[in-house]
Formats: C-alpha cells, structure tokens, sequence
C-alpha cells in the first residue's frame, strides 16, 4: 500500500484515516535481517489438519510464527550505531468484518448487501517504553499510531498470511526506525524534553474465544426495510429518506511481543433513518431515528420501526412549519432526551487522561484547538470539575440497565487490556481520567478504555456513562424552577431542548453534510452546539411552541459545573462515537454512525442551565423546488 501522506481504506463502506506507525515513506537505507521471505512449513513442521480446511483457523498460528521469527530475526544496521537496532515491541491486529447493510426508501428496497473482507495492522515500536517511535507528528502527518494496514486474503490461510505479516512487519520497522530518528533529532531541540513515557508495560493476555459465524437469516431484513420505510410514504412534505438496516459481525486477533493472544468476536445491529426537507422560506431541514443493539435479534420489530418513523416524520413536518427561533438569552432547559448527546459532546474530550502527540506542525494544534479537541480537565484532579452532587462514572463492565441493553459494554479493549470502571468525578471533584496504554500528564495506567473501531489507533473512549446526582429534582420541580427562573430574567418565555442534532445520520446530501460539520466544527471549541428539537415555552400559560435553526452559543464544559437543577428521569442515549480522522476526542465525537463508530451509551436526566446564549437562523435562504415531488402513490 502506498505510504505517501496519509493511506485511505475503505471499510464498511466509510472512509477511515490509517496513519502510519513510523515515518510515512521508507527512507531507511539498509535491508533487515528479518525480511527473508517466511520457509514454508512441510507436513513434518505443522500438523495435519483434522477438519475440512474452510473449518480450521490458521491465523493464530501465522501470527505466533511470524512473531516469534520476527522476533529472533528483526533487526537492521543503521548509521554508524555499533550494534544493530531492533524493535522493543511487536503488535499484530487482524480483523475479519462480515457485514449486512439494507437500504430502503418510502417502502422500496435500495440495495442489500453482504460482505466479508479481512484487514491487518502491524505496529512496531523502536526504543523504549519511555521514548519510542510513536506519538509524533512530522511535516508529513501522523507518525506512530498504527503500522503498516491494508487487506489480506480471507480464507485463513496459513502460508499467505504468513507472508503478508512478514511484508507489513518489514515496511512498518523501516518507518519506525526513521521517526524514531525525526523524533530524537526534534526533541534534541527542545529547551525541555516532555518526561511522559510514549506506552504503558501491561501483563500479558490470553483470550482465544469460539469462531462465530453471521446468522443473516433470523429474521427478513429486507422485507423490515421496506415495511419500515413504508410509514414515510405518509409526509409528502418529505423531499428524501432513507432507512437502513446495519448488521456487523467483527472478529479481531490480536498478538504482541509481550504475549497477549486474543481472538474475540464483537457483534453490532443498528437502524439509521434519515429525513431532509424544506421549509417554505427555503431552509434546509432535516430529521433522523436510530435504534441499537448488541444482535441482530434484539433489534425492535419492523412495526414497532414503522412506528417509530411516523412519529419522527409528524415531527419532521412540524419542524418545516415552525417559525424561526428568535435571539435568545436566559434559562435553557434540556430535557433527559437531549442531555445524553449534549453530555457526550461537552464532556468527551475532556475525559481522555491521556497525552497529547508531539508534533512539528502548528497546524495541528490548531486543529485541535478549533475541533475542541483539548481537555480542560488535565492538571485538575483532584478539583471541583461538576456539581457538589454529582458522581460522573463509566464503566464498561456494566452490561444492562433498567433492563435496557447497554451496547457499550465490552470485556477487553482493543489493547488486550480488561476494562474496568472508572469513577470519573466524585461528589464533583475530580479523581480519574479513561485511560489507554498511553500515559498523560495525571494518570500513567490503563484502565481498559483503550476504544477503536475496526483498526484505527485506540483512544481512552466513553464505553457506558453515568452522570448521577444526589439531589434530583422531579420533572414537576424542575419545569417550576425553570419557569421561575425565566421570570427572574424578566422574560416572557424560555427555550426547552428536547432532542440534540446527529448531522452524520440525519442528512444524506454531501454538500448539506458539509456545511453543516463546517459550521460544527468552526464552533466546536467555543461553544456551539446544534439543537434540532426546540421548543419555547410561554411563562403565561405554559404554552409550547415548535421552533426552528437554534444554535447553541457559548456552552462549554465549564457551564456544568454550575447547574440550576438535575432531574430524577434518568434516561438511556445510545450512539455511535465518530472515529474519522480529527473528529475522534474532540467535540464532534458524537457526530457518529454505526458504519465506524464506537458503540456507547449515555444514562443521564434533564438538566436546567442559568444561562444560554441561542442565536436564530442567519443563512441564506435556498431557493425551492420549481415543481413538486411526484406522487408516491
């Protein structure tokens, strides 16, 4: 595979950003003594097989091999060092992906698909467990996250994989070797070199769990597509829609130098939804539904969806016929059904403990600052971060909740390390941070919240998050003080948010998508935040009116140290967090789908802010349709 700039796979149908784990380029000169091609093994060296050979799973045994040869034999002279460098530390990650995906729109099925692909990432780590190879950026882009990634053959078989880890294993020591070089010559020039080791030591992990194979015919998926998708068919005021079905079945091996062998297979089912349509003053508007699930089989039935899609179209055309919110600035009460993404956005960057890269580019802190990629959080153990009253815990062992599944549950993380929950804020101060294998500034272990998706580079992730409080209000209570503290502000309504936006499921249109994540992420780092129910509440008589094309200004983490009020109603909010390149660990995390995104849950109730600052529409109309839809009947 290429190594010029970044390299781009395509999996599940989503781009995803692979960096490698070195310099990108093999500017290495010299030949590694470990880049002989693998001997082939005769009947005398491995075992006859005692099944059909579709039945038997080579690929532990190729990545023990080839690790072990890698091993005794990797090793490269380079410069005028004495001895010849070798790697410190080996990690084999494989992936094999069987997917379904089912597309219907208005009753009519799109497409429906299988396939099954298999991917590989070898990482390689030259120095030592305090400065190595990784966490830097050079000129030319991330340098030490991943190794050398790409496809491989899916059949399991030994000699092939064999020889592809031997290939990948080779390009990804060279590239390590010369950011290990690029790194060294960087620090050298720092007034102060950074004292936080590059990885964490863990003990080794052994988990080989059974093959599981897709079950895709449990029920008829393509016929709940266009049952489904029917109920839209319903809104002629809806210009596009589309529902589909994701059906995932992930099994991933890992294998390092340290002695961790793991194969286990995770499953994911989901439903998106999305609607787009217009207002008759020519804004752009749009809708979505989502549902989630661990299997296929507990996903809701094709009529409870159908259901489901009216509600949300009779919202959808609602919303089309709202008047635009009006400049507002006072109380704002989020309902429990908005705070689950409202609480993934403001508090996700800041949960990570773990460092920041060293990077040679302005540009990318940059970035980071203008995604809200910082965590405000570094430095402040120990401090009052959220309310007196609140307890902030994640914890991926927990498996259900009030008898709802929680899909962010998971025994080991991606880096083979047992997850464990982590009470994040006590009583409102603060006391840990999610950590990876990558120390930070505070915490220098993992605690197993090591997260990826497929085989991107695993980042301390929100698995299943509490946010709790010892003096919840009930629903009752909490509207009155709402209520009586937009009277105090001299208003005569307030604003009540009772779903946030997800641009990512909601809009199908590329170029709508990209204004709208241009305007997500121009905000991200000041506070902007996009609601897509809102409604505003009239002090008089506790009328409620439908509004439209609110922007949430101002609103950072540090407003949730001061809450008004926090309800009793705590609710489930299931999501998929974003892994596209720059978009994972800021603000826009939330911004995911099931086609790459990490699997997690929020459990958290209606929370009441002092004060918000919300700006009504300021775009440009677009102009409308010349000619209506035709008919669907």
């Amino acid at each position: 595979m290429s190594r010029a700039g970044k390299s781009f796979v395509l999996i599940s149908g989503a781009w995803f950003a692979l960096a490698g784990c070195g310099a990108l380029g093999a500017a290495t000169h010299g030949k590694s003594t470990g880049a002989t091609p693998p001997a082939r093994p005769s009947s005398t060296t491995r075992p006859a097989p005692q099944a059909p050979a579709s039945k038997i799973d080579h690929t532990l045994d190729a990545m023990r091999d080839e690790m072990q040869r890698s091993r005794d034999r990797l090793m490269l002279q380079t410069g005028d060092a004495t001895t010849p460098s070798k790697p410190y530390y080996i990690e084999y990650r494989l992936l094999d992906l069987d997917e379904r995906t089912i597309t219907a729109e208005f009753g009519a099925l799109v497409s429906s698909t299988s396939s099954r692909n298999r991917f590989m990432s070898v990482q390689v780590r030259v120095g030592n467990h305090k400065v190595d190879s990784s966490n830097f950026i050079t000129s030319e882009g991330f340098s030490g996250f991943l190794g050398s990634t790409g496809t491989v053959g899916i059949d399991h078989d030994y000699d092939s994989l064999r020889e592809d880890l031997w290939l990948a294993t080779d390009q990804a020591f060279k590239e390590a070797l010369e950011s290990y070089s690029k790194k060294q010559a960087f620090l050298n020039r720092l007034a102060r070199a950074p004292t936080i080791d590059d990885f964490q030591q863990e003990p080794a992990t052994v988990q080989i769990d059974p093959l599981q194979e897709p079950d895709w015919t449990s029920r008829n998926w393509e016929a709940e597509a266009k049952t489904a998708s029917a109920a839209l068919r319903a809104f002629p005021q809806i210009y596009s829609s589309r529902v589909t079905y994701h059906l995932i079945y992930a099994t991933t091996y890992l294998m390092n130098t340290e002695g961790t062998q793991i194969r286990k297979t995770t499953t994911l089912a989901a439903i998106e939804a999305s609607l787009e349509s217009e207002s008759d003053d020519g804004m752009p508007m749009h809708d979505f539904y989502t549902s989630y699930a661990e299997h296929p089989a507990d996903l809701p039935s094709a009529q409870v969806v159908h259901d489901a899609l009216t509600r949300t179209g009779q919202e959808m055309v609602d919303l089309r016929a709202a008047p635009p919110v009006p400049d507002y600035d006072g109380p704002v009460l989020f309902d429990a059904s908005a705070t689950g993404s409202l609480l993934a956005q403001l508090l996700g960057p800041s949960l990570s403990g773990a460092r920041s890269p060293l990077s040679m580019m302005p540009q990318f802190d940059e970035m980071m600052d203008r995604l809200g990629g910082r965590s405000d959080w570094t430095g402040k153990v120990g401090t009052r971060v959220l309310p007196t009253s609140v307890t902030l815990v994640d914890d991926p062992t927990a498996k259900q909740w009030n008898g709802h599944e929680l899909i962010g549950a998971y025994g080991l993380d991606q880096e083979g390390v047992q997850g464990q929950k982590v009470t994040i804020v006590s009583n409102g101060m603060l006391r840990q941070l999610l950590m990876s294998r990558r120390p930070g500034p505070d915490f220098d272990e993992s605690n197993g919240h090591g997260r990826s998706t497929f085989l991107s580079d695993p980042k301390p992730l929100i698995s299943n998050l509490f946010f709790l409080s010892s003096d919840e209000q009930s629903a009752a209570a909490l509207r009155q003080k709402f209520l009586d503290a937009c009277r105090q502000n001299g208003q005569a309504w307030g604003l009540e948010v009772r779903l946030m936006d997800n641009p990512t499921v909601a809009i199908n249109d590329q170029d709508n998508a990209s204004d709208f994540f241009a305007t997500a992420a121009g905000g991200a780092a000041t506070g902007e935040r996009l609601p897509l129910l809102v409604y505003r509440v009239s002090l008089a008589d506790g009328h409620e009116e439908l509004v439209r094309g609110a922007r949430l200004e101002g609103l950072t983490l540090k407003d949730l140290r001061n809450l008004l009020g926090i309800g009793d109603d705590l609710t489930l909010f299931s999501f998929a967090q974003n892994q596209t390149a720059g978009f994972s660990g800021t603000a826009l995390q939330p911004f995911g789908s099931s086609e790459g995104g990490v699997p997690s849950t929020v459990v958290s109730p209606s929370l009441l802010f002092d004060e918000i600052e919300v700006r009504g529409p300021r775009s440009e109309p677009e102009r409308l349709p010349l000619v209506p839809a035709p008919p669907l009947d």
